[in-house]
């Protein structure tokens, strides 16, 4: 099943739970239309680079593109905030016709079953991608604090540095 959305009016990544904890979400809105998503840190961290250089490509390549700037978005999730699928593959293009960046989210594949999974299809706007990419960067680093020494999240229970001691339990 494949979920096609042109220009959505919301296109964002959120967290759902306290650092150390927290599941993500990439969400779009369409009209009365709410999809949901559920994805790893590292794929948003990746959606995110990966439009930041298609942005300053595109820049460079055509210094007189329009590109609209939105509102800052620092709402919430919209509720409900129920995963229509797991997202395993991404990938992203530029659509030369329409002037919008095309971004397709491949379901998870469960090696059981045979069946093509879904795909969630968004057209969205060189602005929109960057109101994204800001956002995105914004709600990755809201985690946990890096130790100094290791780099590994400090847990708020308490963090037992490799670094400092030599090992990890």
């Amino acid at each position: 099943m494949r979920h096609v959305f042109s220009r959505p009016e919301r296109f964002i990544a959120g967290t759902v739970g306290e650092p150390g904890e927290r599941a993500f979400f990439l969400q779009f809105r369409s009209s009365s239309r709410l999809f949901s998503v559920a994805v790893e840190k590292a794929q948003v961290q990746a959606i995110t680079a990966r439009l930041d250089v298609m942005i300053a490509e595109l820049r460079k390549a055509n210094p007189l593109i329009a590109i609209e700037k939105l509102p800052k978005d620092d709402a919430p999730l919209e509720s409900p905030v129920d995963a229509e699928f797991q997202i395993g593959a991404m990938s992203l293009a530029w659509d030369e016709e329409t002037s919008l960046i095309c971004i397709e989210l491949y379901e998870l594949e469960d090696d059981e079953e045979e069946s093509e999974g879904e795909v969630a299809e968004l057209h969205i706007t060189i602005g929109m991608a960057a109101a994204f990419s800001t956002r995105s960067k914004a709600v990755v680093s809201a985690g946990r604090l890096p130790c100094p020494f290791c780099g590994i999240p400090i847990d708020p229970r308490g963090h037992l540095c490799p670094r400092a001691n030599g090992y990890r339990r």
